[in-house]
């Protein structure tokens, strides 16, 4: 029996507790009839298939969901990975994951795992990551994944989200699932729309404009572009004023300090001041009777002025210790401390042409696709002390190029073999080639100028007299030309796709993939099994087992910086110069490190759809297994973890003048279950419009199953190579549950979405106990009303966060005032924000 979806804000939850259906309805609730059931659900989905076949959602023999643009809208948010933020329970995102460039390009953890796991698709076809390495972020460290955000949301016609492992359809990455981001293919007509809002105490003030438009061309085609410009503050949640800005006159305070803002974090909650253009292109033209040509790309410009990461520096100290940096000030320079800023200017794009259509009985689909991420970095308001006062406060650090060039053919076709359906045919290849740059800023930004701050008579001089400040800049370095690098590699996949009903109510699949790299990553082959057996009309049952795997990315292999870093041990914060090394570098080499391999994965799942009239419920289980996982080392060198010994090893090998070194390594086994339950009622009623009731529940756990011992270079100096906080970062850093419930009421020309989510504790863990932080779980309340004044005109307005939650007051505050709550909680550092909307349709 085919059953059909019923669309609505749900269905793109990942996730639900049951909602008890009623036996009987009351008089005045009028089910729809089955014309408007189909009408209403008959979305056919077009991600984790390659059958000729129509596929629902209710047929899937894995989870997959749908979100639509209007539910898009409702969010209020204006970037994709908010959106998905708010409305899929088993995606979490954590409001600041560190320092550096995770600050700007936020990492995002999908059913435990980080975003490197699961494969982003646009229109069918693979996406290139950024080329932003999440290197300093405790959240997903180390990840480079698919950007979403530079996708203008206004382009998105709706996004299908697998739940399940796809490595043997698509291909490395997809282990924790997929994203489809369908454009928009409407072949007539216009929309401009406007939204303004900020938060309700800390600013964050938010502008964005967005225009989208069809026309049809030649017979049958049609060409669609979207625009969409965003202009979004930074906002300051800090908690603490710094208690002394200028240095001490004979042991008393300035007194210019009662003039004096001492509240300085500036970006603690929101460290960016964002504006970004992104733009789109959708486009089809049938050529001849057959074939169809067809093309889509989108173009972004990202200019971000970010603070985080950046941390303030006052000659003087925090309640008058010896600031971690003070000695890196330069009075003559900033007399009353500053707050260094990095500067990311980005160029990304991706274009793609195919042409598909039917040649006998085959159908075929070749396509080329190219895409590109070009980051600029530059750093504002700081210096390189050791340059001394003649130290220019502008710098260009580096750059940072991904480019990822994707080459398909797809065939597909049905033989009758005499069962109850068809037997689908799938066969294709891939050609794969991807480069990562990393190239070197001006030498200022690195440099050691060798200067010596002078034992004058100056509060500064005796302080600080006869040191030399580390070199580079304050708070981050550039890439100096030893960091820097370019790599390069091809791929070749092959697959094939079978899958038929064997009877009317039983659906069986199974996939197999073989793919060669041509660098450490080898060979792989990954395969997939999945059924769906119907017991009874509307019950049915599914799962599924699958294997998959994980290329190490260009950057895990090639990235390499220098940075001055500040690392939080217990309660303290001590100053550092590290080295990120090279994973095939002689340095690391000379610590055990080696090539990178493949992670591996092993994926089981099994659930049950219930679907009766309005009603619809799936519970879906799952465990994924993932072995020889990709994660950052420690920091190897420090006076606890292998001290001097480490640093020899590192001078013999040609690098000096660093505290520490890390490296990427091949160093864990984990095992991740969960279960996502959705669950949605629809209501009609003769005078109070239709409600959408949707609930959804996500509840995952992960667990390290083993760690590698440390290499044998290391094996005598008693060194941690993954240590306490970040095995906790692992296991305990994010909510395990995640609750959502929402009603979308239409009235006429009234619409309004009620969501309520409820995210589960989490704990900010330290490299002991006693350092743990707990924060609680939270209620937040979001809302969007919305009139249509005519066909034409609709006014809205809404909150997110209605009641203004914040996390626990649990964090640890720093010397600037910032940490009072955390850094990780999921739905922000900032409380309430507000907005309003009007969109005009043309």
């Amino acid at each position: 029996m085919k059953t059909i979806l019923l669309t609505g804000a749900a269905a793109l939850a990942l996730a639900t507790p049951a909602l008890a259906v009623a036996a009987e309805a009351p008089a005045d609730i009028v089910a729809p009839p089955a014309d408007d059931a189909a009408a209403d659900g008959g979305t056919i989905i077009v991600t984790g298939t390659r059958s000729r076949s129509v596929r629902t959602v209710a047929d899937s023999p894995v989870p997959i969901d749908v979100i639509e643009p209007a539910e898009l809208k409702a969010t209020g948010r204006t970037g994709l990975k908010e959106v998905l933020g708010q409305i899929v329970p088993s995606l979490t995102m954590p409001a600041l994951g560190g320092g550096g460039t995770s600050a700007s390009v936020r990492p995002i953890s999908i059913r435990g795992l980080s975003g490197d796991y699961l494969l982003v698709l646009v229109n069918g076809k693979r996406r290139h990551t950024t080329s932003l390495i999440n290197n300093l972020s405790r959240i997903s460290g180390g990840s480079t994944p698919v950007d979403i955000d530079l996708i203008p949301t206004n382009a998105v016609g709706r996004i299908e989200v697998l739940r399940d492992g796809a490595a043997a359809q698509y291909g490395s990455d997809a282990i924790s699932g997929v994203i489809n981001i369908i454009l928009d293919d409407s072949p007539e007509g216009g929309e401009f729309s406007s939204t303004a809002g900020q938060l309700y105490e800390k600013g964050g003030a938010l502008l964005q404009q967005q225009i989208g438009y069809g026309t049809r061309i030649g017979d049958g085609g049609f060409v669609r572009f979207a625009v969409e410009g965003k202009y979004h503050d930074r906002a300051d949640s800090s908690a603490e004023p710094v208690p002394y800005i200028y240095p001490f006159i004979n042991g008393a305070p300035d007194p210019r300090e009662a003039n004096a803002d001492h509240l300085i974090a500036g970006g603690y909650g929101r460290s960016n001041r964002d504006k970004i253009i992104n733009g789109s292109l959708n486009a089809e033209l049938p050529v001849g009777d057959a074939l169809k040509l067809y093309g889509f790309s989108t173009l972004s410009y990202r200019d971000i002025d970010d603070k985080r990461g950046s941390a303030f520096a006052a000659p003087t100290g925090y309640g008058g210790l010896a600031n971690v940096q003070g000695q890196t000030v330069l009075p003559q320079v900033y007399p009353s401390g500053f707050q260094a800023r990095r500067r990311i200017r980005e160029w990304d794009g991706q274009g793609t042409l195919g042409l598909k259509g039917t040649i006998g009985a085959w159908d075929f689909d070749v396509s080329s696709s190219y895409g590109r991420d070009h980051v600029r970095l530059g750093a504002v308001g700081t210096l390189n002390p050791s340059l001394g006062p003649s130290s220019k406060t502008s710098f260009f650090m580096g750059k940072q190029v991904q480019a990822l060039w994707v080459n398909n053919v797809d065939l597909s076709r049905d033989y009758d073999i005499g069962l109850a359906e068809p037997l689908s045919v799938a066969v294709g290849v891939e050609h794969r080639w991807e480069k990562f740059q990393n190239i070197a800023g001006e030498p200022d930004s690195y440099r050691d100028g060798g200067y010596v701050i002078p034992a004058d008579g100056t509060p500064f001089g005796q302080l600080y007299g006869g040191r030399s400040p580390s070199p580079g800049l304050v708070s981050f370095t550039g890439t100096s030309p030893a960091d820097q690098s370019s790599i390069s590699r091809n791929n070749l996949a092959a697959y094939v796709d079978l899958s038929t009903s064997i009877t009317r109510g039983w659906f069986v699949g199974v996939a197999g993939r073989f793919e060669h790299y041509d660098d450490s990553a080898g060979d792989t082959v990954s395969g997939k099994f999945s059924t769906r057996y119907e017991i009874a009309p509307g019950f049915a049952l599914r799962g599924g087992v699958n294997t998959g795997f994980r290329a190490p990315s260009l950057a895990q292999t090639a990235f390499s910086t220098t940075q001055n870093t500040v690392t939080v041990i217990g309660n303290n914060r001590v100053s550092t110069i590290s080295k990120f090394l090279p994973v095939n570098s002689i340095a690391a080499l000379a610590l055990g490190a080696k090539a990178l391999k493949p992670e591996k994965s092993l994926n089981f799942t099994g659930g049950f759809t219930f679907e009766r009239g309005p009603a619809r419920l799936t519970v879906d289980a799952y465990q994924i297994r993932v072995d020889d996982r990709i994660v950052k080392t420690e920091f190897l060198g420090t006076a606890s973890n292998g001290g001097t010994a480490i640093r020899d090893i590192l001078i013999a090998n040609g690098v000096a003048n660093v505290d520490s070194a890390q490296f990427f390594t091949n160093a864990i086994d984990t095992r991740t279950r969960g279960v996502d339950v959705v669950a949605e009622y629809t209501v009609r009623t003769a005078g109070l419009g239709s409600f959408r009731l949707n609930a959804a529940y996500s509840y995952n756990k992960t667990k390290i199953l083993k760690v590698i011992d440390n290499p044998a270079q290391l094996a005598p100096l008693n060194v941690t190579l993954f240590g306490r906080q970040a095995q906790r970062d692992l296991v305990a850093a994010l909510p395990r549950t995640k609750l959502v419930l929402s009603n979308d009421w239409s009235l006429d020309r009234f619409h309004a979405l009620l969501r309520v989510t409820r995210y589960g504790s989490y704990v900010e863990s330290s490299n002991v106990a006693s350092g743990d932080r707990r924060f609680g779980a939270k209620w937040v309340t979001d809302l969007d009303v919305s009139y249509e004044l005519s066909e034409r005109v609709t006014l809205s307005a809404g909150a997110n966060n209605l009641f203004d939650v914040y996390p626990d007051r649990n964090g640890l505050i720093a010397y600037d005032g910032s940490g009072a709550y955390g850094n990780f909680a999921p739905f922000g550092l900032s409380g309430g924000f507000y907005y309003g909307r009007v969109s005009v349709k043309f």
